[in-house]
């Protein structure tokens, strides 16, 4: 059984897919992350060598759900390929961190014939429990992709391939932008992409172009808030509120802690600029994939001082708890929180 290949935490796509192309395939595979779009095309990559039929191949056999039946998995293993030079099973969605008979399942697996390729794909939210013997059997055993979100150079130059698709430029800081409101996976970038390509008057796309009619997470829509509560707009900071929880599927439980994540990042910014630390620092501490948000959070953080971000930060953990253990109205208290921001309490 081929060891899996080690890697960086961040998953580098076009040299992970040239080395799929330059040996055989392994016989065990173990596909997993958050970034569901690479892991699909390294699927279908990884399918092409092993079927070129694809899934019309008499090779090819897809197993799904939860709890698959070993005995299905025991055939499928053993059968062997027909007017191809591998079979290729692909297991999809099976619960590997509460499977029944992780044991029968692994045995299966430690004897797979050379002519078979079995890979197990996992959905975005999966994360391997690695004190499990079945998980570690895999890491030491299978070739385990983790796919994760690109860099911001990376996303930049797909999302500009995918706007020259659509017949379209796209300007730099536009493109940064889009990843900013929408995200950074790219199946949710895609029908975004497309949208504001079609909503773009112009050959070459602009910042205007993705504010108006591109989907805004409510990460962003909140960094927008606290923009205008840095700049002292205190109206325009409840309008954008306001534009939050009309918005149904955002709960003000759920909503409260982004805006406290929020205020805990400005406060590690506010430091960052008054130790004069940079970027990189705010980076670490909060966790940022790119350099453009933690200079944003920097700029932004300057319109509060240190005090009042501290302050901010415990009134957001006050409000949880009110929201929590008393019958007040959730919405009503998140306006209420906003509201002590603008009077700047201490």
């Amino acid at each position: 059984m081929a060891k899996k290949k080690k890697g960086e935490s961040l998953f580098n796509y076009p040299e992970e897919i040239r080395r799929l192309k330059s040996a055989p395939p392994d016989r065990l595979y173990l596909l997993w992350g958050p970034e569901d779009y690479l892991r699909e095309q390294y699927l279908q990559t990884l399918k092409s060598l092993c079927v070129p039929e694809g899934e019309d191949s008499f090779s090819f056999r897809r197993i799904e759900g939860a709890a698959p039946d070993l005995r299905d998995l025991a055939e499928a293993i053993d059968a062997l390929p027909f007017l191809s030079e591998r079979s290729f099973i692909e297991l999809r969605d099976v619960n590997l961190n509460e499977m029944e008979d992780a044991e029968g399942f692994q045995k299966l697996l430690e004897d797979i014939p050379d002519y078979c390729t079995v890979a197990i794909v996992e959905g975005t939210g999966f994360e391997p429990d690695g004190r499990l013997k079945l998980i570690r059997f895999l890491r030491e055993n299978a070739v385990e992709c983790r796919f994760t979100e690109q860099t911001q150079d990376m996303l930049v130059k797909w999302i500009a391939r995918r706007f020259a698709a659509c017949g379209k430029r796209v300007e730099l800081e536009a493109a940064q932008h889009l990843i900013f409101v929408s995200g950074e996976l790219m199946n949710r970038l895609i029908p975004e992409i497309e949208k504001v390509a079609a909503y773009a008057k112009g050959e070459v796309v602009t910042v205007s172009d993705v504010d108006a009619v591109a989907h805004h997470l409510p990460e962003a829509i909140v960094f927008e808030m606290t923009d205008h509560l840095a700049r002292k707009e205190y109206n325009a900071a409840m309008e954008v509120l306001d534009e939050l929880l009309s918005d149904k599927n955002n709960e003000p439980i759920a909503m409260l802690a982004v805006i406290g994540g929020q205020m805990r990042r400005l406060y590690a910014a506010r430091v960052a600029a008054e130790k004069r630390l940079g970027a990189a620092y705010v980076m670490d501490v909060c966790k940022l994939r790119y350099e453009t948000i933690a200079n944003r959070l920097i700029a932004s953080s300057r319109g509060f001082s240190l005090p009042q971000l501290k302050r901010a930060v415990e009134l957001c953990a006050e409000t949880d708890y009110q929201m929590k253990s008393s019958s007040a109205e959730p919405t009503e208290l998140l306006k209420e929180l906003v509201l002590r921001f603008a009077a700047d309490e201490n």
